[in-house]
């Protein structure tokens, strides 16, 4: 009022924004984010303990890391295969699981061992609305067994069989299962690791005297190439991580139950039919 007309057309000035910090301070927390230990005896740095070296705040350092992307408290594990021959043997296991020979069978198989069958030690509580399902940390386990698998990659099918140990008599055991299984006139092309058992002398002779077999070893390290470890995933997250099991037999019927119930409509994870080398593209409006 005591202004007038001015007053009413010029606003009065108010404190601007919270200034930036300086690009030399920015600087300094990422590269002794990236660089410097933290002090005392830890590992890495939070951000209470970057705010008191750096002398700034806690949402200013949040805000620093924030804006070029560092993440401190998180980490990722990773091991890189030393095979000298991985690019060949690689390039051959892919090569079988994206354009497989014809009149072939391609067989994924790995061992699941230690499988344990436990039985918690109070009975867990109901998902209800706003509360998830409960299971005791502790358990009380009733024996382990291990799981033999193969994967047929052309269908998805799988053939599964628990035994109490994974030596090379199983393994052995279990080829001859699955060579009842595969029709007459096949060729069998086997993807399988560098577990012991797969080339132990016997397992070798066996291999010489069923010459349709043909092993293929994926490089040292790198376990992702085998499709069948997909299978294992699901029956550990779907039947296993929260099951109980108050015997240990019923533990290899829930094994073999998953498997069946898999089996029922197997399907790869393309959803797509594989081709082979020999035979063409089916015609419009037929069936293959």
């Amino acid at each position: 009022m005591s202004k007038g007309v001015d007053g009413l057309l010029h606003d009065k000035a108010r404190p601007g924004r919270i200034p930036p910090l300086p690009k030399t301070v920015v600087e300094a927390v990422v590269t002794r984010t990236l660089d410097a230990a933290p002090p005392g005896e830890v590992t890495h740095w939070t951000a209470p303990a970057m705010a008191a070296a750096s002398g700034l705040s806690v949402s200013s350092v949040q805000r620093i890391w924030r804006a070029h992307g560092l993440r401190p408290h998180q980490v990722r594990r990773f091991k890189l295969s030393t095979d000298p021959q991985f690019a060949a043997k690689a390039e051959e296991i892919v090569g079988l699981y994206v354009d497989p020979p014809a009149h072939a069978v391609v067989l994924s198989i790995d061992e699941k061992s230690q499988i344990q069958a436990p039985d918690r030690t109070q009975p867990g509580l109901p998902m209800k609305k706003g509360r998830c399902g409960t299971m005791t940390h502790d358990y009380q386990r009733h024996g382990t067994t291990n799981l033999f698998a193969a994967l047929n990659v052309l269908d998805g099918s799988v053939v599964g069989r628990c035994v109490q140990r994974h030596r090379h008599q199983e393994f052995i055991r279990f080829l001859n299962e699955i060579e009842r299984t595969v029709p007459a006139g096949k060729l069998v092309h086997v993807v399988l690791d560098n577990y012991g058992a797969h080339k132990q002398a016997k397992a070798r002779q066996w291999l010489t005297h069923h010459p349709r077999w043909t092993f293929h070893f994926t490089p040292t390290s790198c376990s992702w190439l085998n499709a069948v470890e997909t299978f294992f995933a699901k029956l550990t997250q779907r039947r296993l991580r929260r099951g109980v099991f108050h015997l240990f037999v019923a533990l290899q019927t829930a094994i073999n139950g998953f498997v069946e119930i898999h089996n029922r409509a197997p399907s790869r994870s393309s959803g797509k039919p594989i081709p082979t080398r020999s035979s063409p593209p089916p015609k419009e409006g037929t069936k293959r």
